[in-house]
């Protein structure tokens, strides 16, 4: 099986920035697509715009990228009329979705009959490989392929607005990818303050100083079980530990769209990967697992957070999850539908471990499945 050789921290160019403020749509420049029917001026498009009005907006990067409004709300102004559009960017995944103030919208742009042939041939012109990379890791479509059209539906409807916008955990302020079911007292809340020992979550930052000065705690409340130069991996029981269990849950629905949530996470064993100081263990990702799981799953969900992405921890916990089904002695895999990200790491971990056996392989081969299976016991 793969090595277990920890993620070296400078395979992303050097430490993440204090700040995290995720990716942003690249393709297609800023033009607003050709050929579309009915685009109305400025001077004709009545306001408020209504829910599902296709528009250009104008994103980080400066450039039109053409979005649908999901959503509206009013905001507190001298013009009572005035209001914010959540829209989602249809070219990429629901990640990328945001509140909007009107003026970031061009009005001339407003759609009253779509051609969707246009569109299509819109997204599908010619891209760099590197842009074609980006809309592999942000394509909507990803990560809901069990999914029946009913239930996506109901799955979209039901998230289609992400409830928290920013979370600060250590030193990272990190924004959020997708709508969790926290609590109802927290549904007014724009950002919250994690612990990122016990997890527990506040809605103001003097509640949290106040947590840091009782919490004892230093590291995940569990075993530690495996230990290399400064990253360390605990085995966290959900039956011991449900408030961790469910909060560590609450935390990763923010950055996985397909999550279920499970409320009882007794029958679960999370293990949790650290980076350590000397200030404590400081959490940087995690798998989960079923401790009995019918049809022979090693894996539940997997999360990197944002800002220690594109660093190796992704394979490292794919190739840590293979190690210990291997000391159980049974064949293993992750649950599906895996998520896009997911599904990007593990082809990058087999693709690496494949390519390690052929390399060891110094005479004439004919690859067949045995050939591949035997040497990894799976």
């Amino acid at each position: 099986m793969g090595s277990m050789e920890p993620p070296r921290a400078e395979a992303n160019g050097g430490s993440a920035a204090p700040a995290y403020n995720g990716g942003g749509p690249t393709a297609n420049g800023g033009d607003s697509l050709a050929g579309r029917k009915g685009k109305a001026g400025p001077g004709a498009v009545p306001l408020p715009l209504e829910v599902g009005t296709r528009v250009m907006c104008r994103w980080r990067d400066q450039k039109l990228h053409p979005v649908k409004v999901i959503e509206r709300r009013k905001v507190s102004s001298l013009n009572s009329s005035d209001y914010e559009y959540y829209v989602h960017y249809t070219e990429f995944n629901r990640r990328l979705d945001e509140w909007v103030k009107l003026e970031q919208l061009d009005l001339e742009s407003v759609e009253t009959d779509i051609d969707e042939k246009v569109e299509d041939k819109a997204t599908s012109l010619k891209m760099t490989r590197h842009q074609k990379r980006k809309i592999d890791e942000t394509h909507v479509e990803a990560g809901h392929e069990e999914l029946d059209a009913a239930s996506l539906r109901e799955h979209e409807e039901f998230t289609k607005v992400k409830n928290i916008a920013k979370i600060e955990l250590g030193r990272y302020e990190i924004d959020t990818w997708y709508f969790s079911p926290f609590p109802p007292e927290y549904n007014d809340s724009v950002k919250l303050y994690f612990c990122e020992f016990c997890l527990n979550f506040m809605k103001r930052k003097e509640q949290l100083q106040r947590h840091m000065r009782k919490c004892d705690l230093k590291h995940p409340p569990g075993d530690e079980i495996y230990r290399n130069g400064t990253l360390s991996m605990f085995e966290v029981d959900g039956k011991k530990n449900k408030v961790y269990g469910q909060n560590l849950c609450y935390l990763a629905k923010l950055f996985l769209d397909h999550k279920t949530l499970y409320y009882d996470v007794d029958l679960f064993l999370f293990y949790i990967l650290c980076e350590c100081d000397d200030r404590g263990c400081h959490m940087v990702g995690y798998f989960s697992k079923e401790k009995h799981s019918e049809e022979s799953y090693n894996l539940a969900c997997i999360l990197t957070l944002p800002p220690y992405q594109r660093k190796g921890y992704g394979k490292f916990l794919i190739a840590f999850s293979y190690e210990l089904s291997k000391k159980e002695g049974k064949v293993g895999t992750p649950e599906r539908p895996l998520s896009d990200l997911g599904l990007l790491s593990y082809r990058g971990y087999w693709t690496r471990v494949l390519l390690e056996i052929l390399k060891k392989h110094k005479s004439n081969i004919s690859i067949k499945v045995s050939f591949i299976c035997d040497p990894c016991r799976y």
